[in-house]
C-alpha cells in the first residue's frame, strides 16, 4: 500500500470499531424502544420529535463541522499554519453557538406552530401538542451535538479517531438508560430526557476532555475577517445544502407517512435505521478515515495519489456495502423478528418494518458510494457541485414520495429514497471523473462488476437455505426469536462465507484491503 492508504487503513480499522460498537448500541436502543412501546402512533409521536432537531442539525451543524470547516483546519495544520487554525476553529465555535443558539430559542417558543406544518401534518391537534413537547426537550441537543462535531473535526485533523468515534456510543446509552430507567414513569417521555443528556455526555462532555488533552488553544472571538473564517463562510452555504438536502428525505418520508396508518411512521423510521447499520459501519467510517486524507493530497495538489484514494474509498466501500445491501433485502423479515420482536412489538409490525426494509436496503450502494464521493468534492473545496446536484434530487424526490405513495402505500416512500440516492452518487461520481480527467474507471467496473456477481450468488444461496431452513425450523415450534437467529446463523452464515470465498478466487483487490485492516486490528490487540 501506498503511504496515504496506509494512514486511511489505520484510520478507517479504528473508526469502524468504534463505529460498530454504536451501532450495536444503537441495535440495543431500538430494542428496549420496540419491546417497551410497540409500532403505533406512540412511537410514531416520538420519531416525528426528532424531525425539527435533526433538520436544524443537517441545515446548520452538519455542514458547517462536517465539510466546510475540515478542509481548512486541516489545510492549516498541513502547511504548519497551527495558531490560523485555532483562530478558525475559535471563530466558527463562537459565532455558530450563538446562532445554533438563537434557532434553539425559536423553536423552543414556536414548536407547536412549526411541527403542523414541517414535520407530521396527518396527526391530531393532540397528537401534535405532544410532539411539539418532546421536541422542545430534544432541541438544545443540538447545540452539543454542533460543538462536540466541531471538536471532533478538529481531532480528526489531527488523526485522532477513538474519542470522537465512541462519542454517538454513550448518545445511545442515553436512549437506552431514560427508556429503561424513566420510560416506566413518563412513558415515552423518559426516552427524550435520555437523549439530551446522551448529547451532553457523549457529543459534548468527551470531545471537550479529549481537546484539551490534544492541546486546544480557544479564545472566544467575533473576527469573521479572518482569511480561514471568510473561506469557511464561503463553503458553508453550498457544504449546508449539499449535505443537508440528501438528509431531507428521512423528513419527508415521515411528512407523507403522517397521512398512513398508525405505526407507518415507526415502520420508515426502523427500516430506516436498520438500513443505517453497514452505512454506519462501513461506509461512515469508510468515509471518515478517508476524508482528511483527501483533504491534505488536495491541499498539497497531489492529483494522481487523489485519484488512487478516492478510487480506493469507492471500491472498498462497495465491497463491504453490496453484499450487506443483499443479505438485508432477503433476510429482512428474520432480522426485524430476532432483533426486535418481543413485548408491544408484533409479528404484524415485523412484516410491516420488512416491507418497508427490502426498498430501503436496495439503495444502501448509493448512499455509501455518495459518502465517499461527496467528500471528494469537498476536500479539493468544490461545494457548488455537491449543492446542485442536492437540489435538483431534492426537487424531483418530493414529487416522487407522492406518486410511489399512491401506487404502492409506505414501501413507494423507501423506494423514492433508494431511486433519488442512485441518481444522485452516479451524478456525482460522472462530474467528479471529468473533473479529475479519470479516476481509474476500468479499475472501478470491474471491481464492481465482481463484487455485484458474488452479491447475487450470494443472495441466491441465502434466498434458498432460508427456504429449506425455515420450514423444519417451524417444525420444532421454537420461539420466534430463535427460530429466526438459526435462519439467519445457517443462512446469513453461508451466503458470507460464499462471498468471501467468491472474492478471492476472483481476486478481488478489496477483499485483501478489507483482511489486511483485520489484521492490523488483531496484530494491535495481541501486542497490546
Amino acid at each position: 500500500m501506498t503511504s496515504s492508504n496506509r494512514v486511511v487503513a489505520k484510520a478507517a480499522s479504528v473508526t469502524v470499531a468504534a463505529i460498530f460498537i454504536s451501532r450495536v448500541l444503537g441495535l440495543v436502543r431500538e430494542m428496549v424502544i420496540s419491546h417497551m412501546f410497540g409500532q403505533n402512533r406512540q412511537t410514531d409521536i416520538y420519531v416525528a420529535a426528532f424531525k425539527l432537531p435533526d433538520l436544524l442539525f443537517f441545515l446548520i451543524a452538519g455542514g458547517a463541522l462536517s465539510s466546510s470547516f475540515i478542509p481548512v483546519f486541516t489545510s492549516y495544520l498541513s502547511t504548519g499554519k497551527e495558531k490560523d487554525a485555532w483562530k478558525v476553529f475559535s471563530v466558527i465555535a463562537t459565532i455558530m453557538a450563538v446562532v445554533i443558539g438563537a434557532f434553539i430559542v425559536v423553536g423552543e417558543v414556536f414548536a407547536r406552530q412549526i411541527v403542523p406544518i414541517a414535520v407530521a401534518p396527518g396527526f391530531s391537534p393532540d397528537e401534535l401538542d405532544l410532539v411539539a413537547h418532546l421536541t422542545r426537550i430534544i432541541l438544545p441537543s443540538q447545540l452539543f451535538f454542533f460543538l462536540g462535531g466541531l471538536m471532533m473535526g478538529t481531532l480528526y485533523a489531527r488523526q485522532k479517531f477513538l474519542v470522537p468515534g465512541l462519542g454517538p456510543s454513550v448518545y445511545n446509552i442515553g436512549i437506552i438508560g431514560g427508556g429503561l430507567f424513566l420510560g416506566h414513569v413518563l412513558g415515552i417521555e423518559g426516552l427524550a430526557w435520555g437523549a439530551l443528556v446522551g448529547a451532553f455526555a457523549g457529543n459534548f462532555l468527551m470531545q471537550l476532555l479529549a481537546v484539551r488533552k490534544a492541546g486546544v488553544e480557544f479564545r472566544p472571538s467575533f473576527d469573521h475577517r479572518h482569511e480561514g473564517v471568510r473561506k469557511v463562510w464561503k463553503l458553508m452555504l453550498p457544504v449546508i445544502l449539499g449535505l443537508s438536502l440528501p438528509q431531507v428525505d428521512v423528513l419527508v418520508n415521515a411528512w407523507f407517512a403522517s397521512f398512513l396508518w398508525e405505526g407507518a411512521v415507526s415502520a420508515l423510521d426502523r427500516a430506516n435505521r436498520m438500513m443505517q447499520i453497514p452505512l454506519g459501519i462501513f461506509a461512515q467510517g469508510m468515509a471518515i478515515a478517508f476524508f482528511p486524507t483527501l483533504s491534505a493530497l488536495a491541499a498539497k495538489g497531489e492529483v494522481d495519489e487523489f485519484r488512487r484514494t478516492i478510487n480506493l474509498g469507492i471500491r472498498s466501500i462497495l465491497y463491504l456495502t453490496i453484499p450487506c445491501s443483499v443479505l438485508l433485502m432477503v433476510l429482512a423479515v428474520p432480522v426485524f423478528q430476532f432483533l426486535l420482536q418481543s413485548g408491544q412489538f408484533t409479528a404484524y409490525d415485523t412484516r410491516a418494518a420488512a416491507g418497508a426494509l427490502v426498498f430501503y436496503a436496495l439503495g444502501i450502494f448509493a448512499w455509501s458510494g455518495q459518502a465517499i464521493i461527496a467528500r471528494g468534492f469537498y476536500a479539493r473545496q468544490d461545494t457548488l457541485t455537491v449543492v446542485v446536484t442536492g437540489t435538483i434530487m431534492t426537487l424531483l424526490f418530493i414529487p416522487m414520495n407522492y406518486v410511489l405513495m399512491k401506487v404502492m402505500g409506505y414501501r413507494g416512500l423507501a423506494l423514492a429514497t433508494t431511486i433519488a440516492a442512485a441518481l444522485h452518487m452516479l451524478t456525482l461520481l460522472e462530474i467528479l471523473r471529468r473533473q479529475l480527467k479519470g479516476i481509474h474507471g476500468n479499475l472501478l467496473l470491474n471491481s464492481v462488476g465482481k463484487v455485484v456477481a458474488s452479491s447475487a450468488l450470494m443472495g441466491g444461496l441465502v434466498w434458498a437455505l432460508q427456504s429449506l431452513v425455515g420450514g423444519p425450523v417451524a417444525i420444532l415450534n421454537l420461539p420466534s426469536r430463535l427460530e429466526a437467529l438459526v435462519v439467519l446463523l445457517i443462512a446469513g452464515g453461508s451466503g458470507i462465507v460464499l462471498y468471501v470465498l467468491l472474492t478471492h478466487l476472483l481476486r478481488v483487490d478489496e477483499s485483501r484491503f478489507a483482511l489486511d485492516l483485520l489484521r492490523r486490528r488483531f496484530r494491535r490487540r495481541t501486542e497490546s
